[in-house]
């Protein structure tokens, strides 16, 4: 056997090329090239700090978990799903989702790749054959995901699973992890720039709502409460979020806030106690018997003596937590929170035109109107005791 001898020039060049390489696979940090067989492929990190190798240009994907869908379609890569749970597949008499009012007819026949809330169906996601799964789940809560799940999926599909924590916009910490979310899915499916247009219109939308109330006196900050807020389903009048984005951004006291930023239930005995001037209602709490926190407001005794109730300070606000937070409603509650706290503020805003403006962003269609048709057209209304 006779051995293949390179020239010393033909050498060195090759030589010089490689060291090239192997810096500009070292300046991503995140991300390396390579093939399979035939296709290019890309190595990311997720959302849970785990090495993936993806396909450059993915396909088809399909999304697991509370919440994922909705992201692929905030970064407009609805088009390359091949697949969805079962919640997708529903026929709802109540449908709480921008999402699936814009899309919907597009995700209902697709086959069927597991239950909802991230309980996946291996052999149905291998049968559709994606290019990449994206996995994700409410932070915080039981429906949430984990490095390990998504190592567990990946080996039982051979398929890559990218992962990553859903977030929120209660803390930093959380939008962190949303907005990490955001720019992973953004590039496995090439959609960066969108990923950061979504961001940014977020930080943008924010900081008009501090620039319209963030220099209000404590003095004058409104006392809020809101209630029926719907987690994993609906609730009465208790159910509440202390850290409510909307009152938040527009510098409203909320009573329940000392209980922390989760949802959590409370006394109605500590409601009467804080009497807040204002009322909101989530109006998921429609679908329980008795209309739920309004049927509640309107016969018990102790909560018709609320100063809010007699006073014609209840109002309807949207669901936003519907198969994880909608984020386009809770930006377009804040409008309506803020205008009605005050209305000075908000001259130029009219919440309705505002919140579609935002739903458009998000998911391609301005879908209030068939959004607040699912919930009695109360919302964004003062709500009639």
């Amino acid at each position: 056997m006779t051995s293949l001898r390179l020239p010393g020039t033909l050498t060195a060049a090759l030589l010089a090329a490689l060291i090239v390489l192997m810096l500009a696979a070292g300046c991503t940090g995140a991300e390396s090239t390579g093939t399979q067989g035939d296709a290019r492929t890309v190595t990311i990190t997720d959302g849970f700090d785990r090495t993936v190798t993806i396909p450059a240009s993915p396909e088809s994907v399909v999304c697991s978990g509370s919440g994922c869908l909705r992201y692929l379609v905030y970064l407009q890569g609805q088009d390359l799903v091949i697949g969805v749970d079962d919640i997708e597949k529903r026929d709802s008499a109540v449908e709480g989702r921008p999402y699936y009012l814009a899309h919907g007819a597009k995700f209902k026949p697709l086959p069927l790749i597991g239950e909802f809330r991230g309980k996946d169906d291996p052999e149905k996601i291998i049968s559709v054959s994606p290019d990449v799964v994206f996995k994700t789940g409410a932070t915080g809560t039981a429906f949430g995901t984990s490095a390990d799940e998504a190592n567990k999926l990946q080996a039982k599909t051979g398929i890559p699973v990218v992962a990553f924590p859903y977030g929120s916009l209660r803390d930093e910490t959380e939008k962190a992890e949303m907005y990490t979310g955001l720019r992973v899915m953004g590039r496995v499916i090439g959609k960066q720039d969108r990923a950061e247009e979504v961001i940014t219109y977020i930080e943008d939308t924010m900081a008009d709502l501090e620039r319209r109330t963030g220099d209000i006196p404590e003095a004058e900050q409104k006392t809020a409460y809101v209630g029926g807020v719907s987690y994993a389903g609906a609730h009465g009048i208790i159910s509440t979020e202390p850290a409510y984005p909307p009152f938040l951004w527009v510098h409203a006291k909320s009573v329940a806030a000392g209980l922390g930023t989760a949802h959590a239930d409370v006394a109605k005995e500590a409601l009467v106690d804080w009497d807040p001037e204002y009322i909101f209602v989530d109006l998921g709490t429609l679908q329980l018997d008795g209309k739920g926190a309004v049927g509640e407001l309107k016969t018990e005794t102790a909560l018709k003596g609320l100063t809010a109730v007699k006073e014609g300070q209840v109002y309807g606000v949207l669901p936003y937590n519907y198969y994880s937070a909608n984020y386009e409603v809770i930006l377009g509650n804040a409008y309506f929170v803020g205008k009605t706290l005050y209305p000075d503020r908000f001259a130029d805003v009219d919440p309705v035109q505002k919140a579609n403006e935002i739903y458009a962003f998000f998911v391609g269609k301005p879908v209030f109107a068939e959004l607040n048709g699912q919930h009695e057209n109360l919302g964004f209304t003062k709500i009639a005791l």
